[in-house]
């Protein structure tokens, strides 16, 4: 099987890298701080969004999937152009998902879930859009597929990502709309992804 890709230099896996290297200390991060805090016994969570989990992931994976021809001189102007595009990306999904998992505090989880003494988080980047973390997640693919010069596995990949997403999202919304009588006026004034538009 022949794979098509583009070539890419060492600037943006090296870019790549060390995001991927802060994002996993974030993720221990929030990982702790929901540890910290335990289980109330009547949180409620929708096991239905682990389908959408499982179809990000085969998108994320499938953007990932494939040989990275590296043929760019380091020093040429497109590979660092590429290795700053993927650095401004990871910044951006690193401090979405850092500063969105802080204000979540033990409110966050993989599952969707809620508890009786949760409550609506609306500040930090949640007071923009009501789902950073994935938006998180989307700049993390797009600048894997730069980094790993695979565009058309993010065009195969990118519609599996955004089913996942749109899967967790619907039990998101119906797990917090069944628990916070104010999430309708919420989602009201707040767009989903992108602020003011969706």
């Amino acid at each position: 099987m022949r794979f098509l890709t583009d070539p890419v230099g060492l600037p943006g896996l090296i870019a790549l890298g060390v995001g991927i290297g802060v994002f996993l200390v974030a993720l221990l991060r929030a990982r702790a701080r929901g540890v910290k805090s335990p289980k109330s016994p009547d949180a409620r969570r929708s096991n239905a969004s682990i389908w959408g989990i499982v179809l990000q992931g085969i998108g994320i994976g499938i953007v990932g999937f494939g040989p990275i021809r590296v043929d760019l001189d380091p020093a040429s102007a497109t590979a660092l152009i590429e290795g700053a595009i993927v650095l401004v990306l990871m910044l951006g999904a690193v401090w979405l998902f850092d500063s969105s998992s802080r204000a979540m505090g033990r409110n966050w989880a993989l599952v969707a879930r809620t508890r009786d003494d949760g409550t609506l988080v609306q500040s930090g980047p949640f007071a923009v859009i009501r789902n950073p973390i994935y938006v998180a997640m989307a700049l993390f693919t797009l600048a894997m597929a730069i980094a790993y010069g695979h565009t058309l596995n993010l065009i195969a990949g990118a519609p599996l990502f955004a089913l996942g997403t749109w899967m967790r999202v619907r039990h998101e919304e119906a797990v917090l709309r069944a628990t916070f009588p104010d999430y309708d006026g919420y989602a009201a004034r707040v767009k989903r992804f992108v602020p003011g538009v969706f």
